[in-house]
């Protein structure tokens, strides 16, 4: 996809009621709405505010929405309904709490393959204030703030998606906010043998840490806060992808570094690959762990830590 291709982002915000996410997905929505070009951005759902929100910044706003029968919403609705009213035939699946960079559509625009899979890593940093979008030191102020004191997110978090419309067509439904749905989504893309891309080097992707109240989504299910691994929604959702559950960012089968693409080796991603078809013993996955590792030194692949 070369030029500059129309795109699409789309979100499921929390409802914003609770101050501190209200501010934090306000920031970060207005965020996307500063890439050059300008996506369109979609938000589905209807969640307390989030009509007012969409009215407010001009935003298209998709309130209906299937849900499970504790209310939260299904994510194979959220896409189906997005990928309906979209204009754009390039997709991006976007957290609502995720501040997006110029870099963001940079990447984009860079990537010359015919189909692909892009996600990457995280910073999370502490915001708790609205960011001044009128300054136009606002994303380097931003990028300062990061490099003071922000953690990069390990390998198992994926916050955004970019795809073509269809990629993801006959998703389980899963519920959004729970665990195994965005190991599923790559999955998906490396059976179908769609390049998966891995732009934490090349993307700028800011998390807003906040407080992980699970009422502010639907209803709280059995298992209390902590429902996002253990609770019973969690467990459907580990039962609509069994054995897929462990497909994360390490097996990426391309990197986007800040030089351009780059394809990973056919013996790592092999070796990846053959590590999730061992048993889930630990004792047995700690041996494939050991053995990978060793692969992978051998083959001298570097351990990076992006910079801002």
């Amino acid at each position: 996809m070369s030029g500059s291709p129309g795109l699409t982002i789309f979100a499921c915000p929390k409802p914003f009621v609770d101050p501190h996410i209200a501010c934090i997905q306000r920031n970060a929505l207005r965020s996307w709405m500063h890439l050059d070009p300008r996506p369109e951005i979609i938000v589905v759902g209807d969640e307390p505010g989030a009509g007012e929100v969409c009215r407010e910044l001009g935003l298209v706003h998709i309130p209906h929405l299937a849900r499970t029968r504790f209310g939260t919403p299904l994510l194979s609705d959220i896409f189906r309904r997005a990928e309906e009213a979209a204009s754009s035939s390039l997709m991006a699946y976007v957290n609502a709490d995720i501040i997006l960079l110029q870099d963001f559509a940079d990447a984009i625009r860079s990537l010359t393959l015919p189909s692909f899979l892009l996600v990457g890593q995280r910073w999370d940093v502490d915001i708790r204030e609205p960011l001044n979008f009128a300054s136009a030191a606002w994303a380097g102020d931003l990028r300062s703030l990061i490099a003071a004191g922000a953690t990069l997110h390990p390998h198992t978090g994926i916050d955004y998606f970019v795809f073509s419309k269809g990629l993801f067509s006959g998703m389980p439904p899963f519920a959004l906010g729970r665990t195994t749905f965005d190991n599923w989504l790559l999955w998906r893309a490396h059976t179908l043998g769609c390049p998966v891309v891995d732009a934490t080097e090349a993307v700028t992707c800011v998390h807003q840490n906040h407080g992980y109240s699970y009422e502010l989504v639907g209803q709280a299910p059995a298992g209390g806060l902590d429902d996002y691994g253990t609770g019973e929604e969690a467990r459907l959702n580990r039962a609509l992808a069994p054995g897929r559950r462990l497909t994360t960012l390490r097996e990426c089968d391309h990197r986007l570094t800040r030089q351009g693409l780059r394809q990973r080796s056919a013996a790592y991603v092999l070796a990846r690959r053959l590590l999730l078809q061992l048993p889930t013993r630990d004792d047995v996955r700690t041996l494939g762990r050991g053995v990978i590792a060793a692969a992978c030194t051998s083959m001298r692949l570097p351990r990076r830590r992006p910079t801002v």
